[in-house]
């Protein structure tokens, strides 16, 4: 399966924000926004472009594609299921991204990054109303029940994971059963409770629409 396996610090950096690609490390000091907030690279510091047009599509997109970890070609046919879906396309688009199964445990505070409950899903650690699912893009549906196999509960990554996210709010969309480590989807997330960084979503759509 292919996947990025670069520094991730530097994608945060590139967007100039937050991606909380890194887990525990984004919500401390060590972050390489709190240090280094420019560009990488030997011209980061000195180099302050004005974007425009197409460079703020390429941009959103991009800040996107990095936020849910998702490969060019991954999210790109993400959205042409969107764009063949009724409704608003951005919208749907977000909503697909926000139920990918990955995503689901990450927004549950069963992972601490989406990298690590990617791993999980594809290790064969979680179930979907009662089978086992290894397929990181699988899409939940409302009323299904995502959980940590019987198994896996003892694990002393995933416990750690689950005390280290205690902080962090569930969705609206989400019913979290933290001590089972059991998460029931109540519904369609809306746009409010989509993502957790400011995301213009229209962009995108006008980006891939060309």
């Amino acid at each position: 399966m292919a996947r990025y396996i670069g520094p991730v610090c530097r994608l945060c950096r590139r967007e100039g924000m937050k991606l909380f690609l890194k887990g525990e490390r984004c919500h401390t000091e060590k972050c390489a926004i709190e240090k280094r907030n420019f560009p990488p690279g030997q011209h980061g510091k000195d180099r302050k472009p004005k974007i425009v047009g197409y460079g703020l599509q390429l941009r959103e997109k991009q800040k996107a594609r990095r936020y849910y970890q998702l490969l060019e070609g991954q999210f790109r046919n993400l959205f042409e299921k969107a764009s063949a879906t009724k409704g608003i396309t951005g919208e749907t688009m977000l909503n697909l991204l926000e139920r990918r199964l990955d995503n689901v445990l990450y927004r549950a505070g069963f992972g601490t990054s989406r990298a690590q409950c990617r791993q999980l899903v594809r290790h064969g650690h979680v179930n979907v109303s009662g089978r086992r699912v290894d397929i990181p893009s699988y899409t939940v549906k409302a009323d299904e029940v995502v959980e940590i196999r019987e198994a896996s509960k003892k694990n002393p990554t995933i416990l750690h994971a689950r005390d280290a996210t205690a902080h962090a709010p569930s969705p609206n969309w989400l019913e979290v059963d933290r001590e089972n480590l059991r998460a029931r989807v109540l519904g369609q997330p809306k746009r409010d409770d989509l993502v957790q960084i400011q995301l213009n979503e229209q962009l995108i759509v006008e980006l891939y629409s060309k």
